[in-house]
């Protein structure tokens, strides 16, 4: 881990170049976070949200730090880099990271394309890390394990928002403490996933099968092996599902006693399929088809609704007990279990700190009511900004796919817009934080790239 510096006063060492020339830094700071300003900004996590707010913070000349758990850039998206996005490069380039790449020999991705994970990281967030701008201030491997105020819990009033941050760092075996005067949490949600369970209690049970389990978007392609001649059963009903299980088709074409079980808590399987040919987008309507074929073909099992109570190990295998048709039922003989139920944000690095939370999404109270998943999709949410993603902890925000806990309608243009606000606010730019500057239209952003039957996400 590189030295990290409590004090940086001079601004323009954070950003160097001086070909940018933007609002200068805490022009017009708000009262309750004009403490502490020779402190920097930390960014939590090295995503493409997070380094769209350091591209910004860089821009305004405001002094920051990228803390990381990984070893490079975008740790999470290196776990599903085999899948495609649903959304074009278009709305996947924060602007101004676009314009700082610009300034450099750097070769902007066609818009209209579909990028991989992989292709994200190679094509963007690695140049966009690479910039000295923000290299230097880039930390890698520092896990981040707890924040507070300085001198103060949780309960402790008096005094907190003069007080600057604490982030206790992980790093080499030691704990370092780094004092900050703003905090952007972009950590997001992945790696930590809802269990298979259709209440979302984790049991010791399942926790158990480990072994005979993946969470999230596996590399079927590449692992064919795990899954050849086995019974598979997948729980889900989103995208992620219908893909995982396309690709299980692929591997049951190839190796014919591979068993394909789907479990969904959907009142018919059909309302997974989507509007079909109906559908406004043609390839996602063609996703819904392709699955349709498959059930009909009799090349799936379908349990719906099921409501999975329990996983356990049974010989080496498993078994699935849940609710099926009014009682309780056993599936047995699962050699392998892939679990696309989504996942759930991690409070436990701010359980110092005051978070205003909404009770059902886990997402940033005020929020909530924009990205209800049972009345938007990922191109209606309204975009929002600073003054939406407010803490009772002033100086604290959390952004992009955290920010939406459990609502999978997040999309990574609407983090872009995020930040951009924040940023603004923390620069001292009241009016810029308060303008909208995103604009999607409500279809058509949204997409699935049936070249590939890999999986799709935001």
């Amino acid at each position: 881990m590189k030295e990290i510096k409590l004090f940086m006063t001079n601004t323009s060492s954070c950003c160097g170049a001086e070909t940018i020339k933007e609002t200068s830094c805490c022009s017009e700071i708000p009262s309750q976070l004009s403490y502490n300003l020779d402190l920097p900004v930390a960014i939590i996590g090295a995503g493409p949200v997070g380094l769209a707010a350091a591209a910004n913070l860089a821009m305004k000349k405001v002094p920051f730090i990228v803390l990381e758990s990984g070893q490079g850039v975008a740790h999470n998206i290196r776990k599903w880099q085999h899948v495609h996005l649903f959304s074009p490069w278009q709305y996947n380039i924060d602007k101004v990271a676009r314009r700082l790449l610009e300034k450099t020999n750097w070769k902007s991705p066609q818009d209209d394309l579909l990028p991989t994970g992989r292709e994200l990281i190679e094509q963007y967030l690695e140049p966009l890390s690479e910039l000295p701008v923000l290299k230097e201030s880039i930390h890698y491997n520092s896990k981040v394990v707890s924040i507070s105020r300085k001198e103060h819990d949780k309960m402790k009033t008096v005094n907190r928002e003069k007080q600057p941050f604490e982030i206790y760092i992980e790093c080499n075996h030691r704990v370092e403490i780094v004092e900050v005067r703003a905090i952007i949490d972009a950590t997001g949600t992945w790696g930590n996933p809802n269990p298979a369970t259709s209440n979302g209690v984790w049991l010791s049970s399942e926790r158990d099968c480990q072994e005979h389990i993946e969470y999230g978007i596996p590399d079927i392609s590449q692992n064919t092996i795990r899954y050849a001649n086995k019974t598979i059963a997948v729980i889900g009903g989103g995208h992620s599902a219908v893909n995982t299980l396309l690709e299980l088709a692929n591997v049951q074409n190839e190796h014919p006693r591979t068993k394909i079980i789907w479990i969904l808590r959907k009142k018919h399987v059909s309302d997974a399929f989507g509007g079909e040919e109906k559908d406004e987008l043609e390839a996602r309507g063609a996703l819904g088809t392709k699955i349709h074929s498959l059930v009909d073909a009799g090349k799936v099992d379908v349990y719906t609704p099921f409501f999975t109570m329990q996983v356990k190990s049974m010989n080496e295998q498993l078994e699935l007990i849940g609710r099926y048709s009014d009682e309780v039922i056993s599936i047995k003989e699962i050699d392998e279990l892939i679990v696309n139920t989504g996942n759930r944000p991690d409070f436990s690095i701010e359980q110092e700190l005051r978070l205003s939370i909404d009770p059902a999404t886990e997402s940033v109270e005020a929020l909530a009511p924009l990205i209800d998943p049972n009345l938007h999709s990922c191109g209606t949410v309204r975009p929002h900004g600073e003054e939406t993603l407010r803490q009772p902890e002033h100086g604290l925000y959390i952004v992009g796919m955290k920010s939406y806990g459990r609502a999978p309608t997040f999309l990574m243009a609407t983090g872009y817009e995020q930040v951009r606000s924040i940023t603004a606010y923390l620069s001292g730019d009241i009016e810029a934080s308060k303008r909208v500057e995103l604009d999607l239209p409500e279809t058509g952003v949204c997409s699935t790239n049936l070249n590939n039957t890999g999986s799709t996400c935001c």
